[in-house]
C-alpha cells in the first residue's frame, strides 16, 4: 500500500492536480488530504469538489472551518481576511456544510492525521521547532502522525529525545514515534515554490517527500483575475 498524504492546498487547481498526477504515476493506492483544502487561491469550487467526490480521508484546516463559518474575520490579517470573505462568496451552502463536519483528528491503517496539533486541534497551534513538537507527542498514540499548516515540510522524532531530522526521506523504526509536516500543495513556505507532499509506502515502512513545478503562470493570473489581493499570486513564485 503506498499512500500520498498532502494538504493546505490552498484553492490552488493547478498545484492540486499536478500532485495527483504524480502520485498516480509512482503507484500511489490511497490518498489522504491534511485539509486547508480552500483559502488565499483562486480555485476553492474546483479544489473542493475534487477532494470532496474522491471519498478520501480528510481533516479539517483552520481555513476550511473559517470559510465555513459566519463569525467576524477582523482578526485575521488583511490579506488573509479578504482571501477568506471571498471565498464564503465562492461556495455553496452545501459544500460550508460538508466542510463544517470534517473532523479535526482521524486514523488510517496504523497512523494518525491532523491539521494542527493533536493536544489542541481546535486551537490552531502551530510547531515549528522540537520544542512545540514535545506537547504534541504526548498525545500521539500511533507511533505515526502526519500534520499541516506551517506550510513547511518538517519530521520531528521521538526516541530518547525529541529531534528533529531532514525532510527528505525517512524509514520508520519500530519503537520510535514521528511527527510529519508534509509541506503544502498550493502556498509553500519553505522558500521553494513548487508543491509538496508525501508518499508513505506501507511495506518499506518509508515516507517520502516530493516536490514537483506546475502551471504557476496559470495559477497567478488567475488570483489576479479574481480580484484577489497580488501579492498572493507573487507569494507563490517565493515560496513564502
Amino acid at each position: 500500500m503506498r499512500i500520498a498524504l498532502f494538504g493546505d492546498i490552498h484553492a490552488n487547481y493547478e498545484a492540486l492536480e499536478a500532485v495527483l498526477k504524480d502520485a498516480a504515476e509512482s503507484g500511489c493506492t490511497d490518498y489522504v488530504c491534511m485539509g486547508d483544502v480552500v483559502g488565499y487561491n483562486a480555485d476553492p469550487v474546483k479544489c473542493l469538489e475534487r477532494v470532496q467526490s474522491s471519498g478520501w480521508p480528510v481533516v479539517k484546516g483552520n481555513h476550511d472551518e473559517d470559510a465555513a463559518g459566519n463569525h467576524s474575520l477582523e482578526s485575521m490579517n488583511p490579506v488573509a481576511s479578504v482571501a477568506l470573505q471571498w471565498t464564503r462568496d465562492q461556495l455553496s451552502d452545501d459544500q460550508r456544510e460538508w466542510l463544517r463536519t470534517l473532523r479535526m483528528v482521524r486514523q488510517i491503517e496504523d497512523f494518525t492525521v491532523v491539521h494542527s496539533t493533536l493536544d489542541q486541534p481546535q486551537s490552531w497551534n502551530y510547531v515549528t521547532n522540537k520544542f512545540d513538537a514535545m506537547s504534541n507527542f504526548s498525545y500521539q498514540f500511533t507511533d505515526l502522525c502526519f500534520h499541516g499548516h506551517t506550510h513547511v515540510p518538517r519530521i520531528f522524532v521521538r526516541d530518547t529525545r525529541v529531534r528533529e531530522v531532514m525532510a527528505g526521506s525517512v524509514v520508520i523504526e519500530p519503537g520510535k514515534k514521528y511527527f510529519i509536516n508534509t509541506g503544502s500543495v498550493g502556498q509553500p513556505r519553505d522558500g521553494d515554490w513548487r508543491a509538496c507532499y508525501v508518499i508513505y509506502d506501507m511495506p518499506s515502512a518509508t515516507v517520502t517527500f516530493r516536490r514537483l513545478e506546475y502551471d504557476l503562470k496559470t495559477a497567478q493570473e488567475k488570483i489576479v483575475k479574481a480580484g484577489l489581493p497580488e501579492v498572493l499570486a507573487e507569494r507563490l513564485a517565493e515560496g513564502r
